[in-house]
């Protein structure tokens, strides 16, 4: 096993896992973000581990629908059309990977993570005491129209082809199963094999605690402002002064661009996926399971803190105003789908950066005494376990679970 200093950059659900299963091994590690724990998507995400997405975001539908996009302040795919000129290489590399082979790789490499992701969130669950948040009790994709269900029914039918496990239900059952639907939601698919996080902040709580118990460092407020190998470590220079470190780990997701540029001389295509959620804290016990629609495109979560309607996707880039209309609006998508309307007494509303990648794919690596482990899109927390996995086998240059070609950086 790699000894030495270890700083891990970005607290997120990523950032925090790998530094908890590092520090477990043995390894003396730091851990800088720069806000807060959990500050980021792994706040505000919507709690669902989705084994069952894995498709890539590069999809030709994309182009189809520009116009709506660029004029549609609250559509599901929104792009703001001062972002454009910024957005277009990175769009143009994500029109590269649309074609045939391109996507068809991308797909298998998606699946090869997502199979490994509940063994390696059990993994996780049991070592670090997480059972009473953490649940793998399915998820249900339901839709309201006729083609949309016929659609689904064909997905259903390939995915099953895949191994990724599904039941197409009519509306009878979909009534069976989650009372609270209205009967306009006419069927769906059920995927036994995904599961939900019903407190994003505990679980991140837990892991810090385990971490600093088992002598792991946190340092919070502490912006990595910029980097370079030097010799044998590794140089940071942060809101907090100039730190060293044998080796680390970047794992700032939607931050992490200019960094890796610096520390490894590689630009990668990387932007992000603005993505919104409505809290209602006083819906406990609406649904049981993640509830996504096909055709409203956005996904209910049941939390310990209420229901989170999440979802949507907007390129706006990193320094843009929230639009929280966008928020708002999932209250509006959801209400029809439901026997009764929700209660938004006291609801909260908020905006994060989903690290979205030209293909689709995270980095996963090793360049020198610099370690790799952003760009998940929007399956960071379901990714977050097995990667933790990955980056642990590179410390120990040990042989990992799986091919990690795909998520090299030298793709770029």
């Amino acid at each position: 096993m790699s000894t030495g200093r270890i700083t891990v950059i970005g607290g997120g659900i990523i950032g925090l896992s790998i530094a908890a299963v590092l520090q477990r091994d043995g390894l003396q590690v730091t851990l800088l973000e720069a806000k807060h724990l959990g500050a980021g998507a792994s706040y505000g995400n919507a709690g669902h581990l989705a084994t069952e997405q894995v498709y890539p975001v590069a999809d030709p539908a994309v182009f189809k629908h520009l116009p709506r996009m660029l004029l549609d302040p609250l559509g599901p795919l929104r792009i703001d059309w001062h972002y454009l000129p910024k957005l277009l290489p990175w769009m143009g590399r994500m029109a590269l990977n649309m074609r045939p082979a391109a996507f068809e790789r991308i797909h298998q490499a998606l699946m090869q993570l997502n199979r490994a992701c509940l063994p390696a969130w059990a993994n996780l669950v049991d070592g670090f005491g997480l059972q009473q948040w953490v649940h793998v009790q399915g998820s249900l994709l339901v839709c309201e129209k006729d083609a949309s269900l016929q659609a689904l029914q064909n997905h259903g039918l390939k995915l099953n082809g895949l191994g990724v496990e599904n039941t197409l239900l009519d509306g009878a059952a979909l009534q069976e199963r989650e009372p609270a639907l209205a009967n306009n939601q006419i069927g769906g698919l059920f995927f036994p094999d995904t599961g939900h996080v019903t407190d994003l902040m505990a679980v991140m709580n837990k892991l810090a605690a385990e971490f600093q118990a088992a002598g792991g460092e946190i340092i919070e407020n502490c912006a990595v402002l910029h980097a370079k190998q030097q010799g044998t470590q590794v140089v940071l220079h942060t809101s907090q002064g100039e730190k060293h470190a044998d080796k680390v780990v970047v794992a700032m997701g939607a931050h992490a661009k200019a960094l890796v540029e610096e520390l490894t001389g590689v630009s990668v295509p990387l932007d992000t996926e603005r993505g919104y959620h409505y809290m209602l804290p006083q819906e406990q016990g609406r649904l049981s399971i993640p509830v996504s629609s096909a055709d409203r495109r956005f996904i209910m979560t049941p939390m310990d803190g209420g229901l989170r309607l999440a979802g949507t996707v907007e390129y706006a880039g990193l320094q843009a105003a929230p639009n929280m209309e966008r928020a708002r609006n999932l209250l509006q998508l959801a209400n029809p789908m439901l026997k009764h309307h929700l209660n938004a007494a006291e609801a909260g509303e908020w905006m994060g950066f989903r690290p979205t990648i030209a293909d689709s794919l995270p980095v996963i690596d090793r360049f020198g005494s610099v370690f790799l482990a952003f760009g998940h899109q929007h399956l960071g927390l379901t990714h977050a376990a097995i990667t933790a996995e990955l980056m642990r086998s590179l410390f120990a240059n040990a042989a990992p679970s799986m091919d990690l070609r795909p998520y090299r950086l030298n793709r770029f």
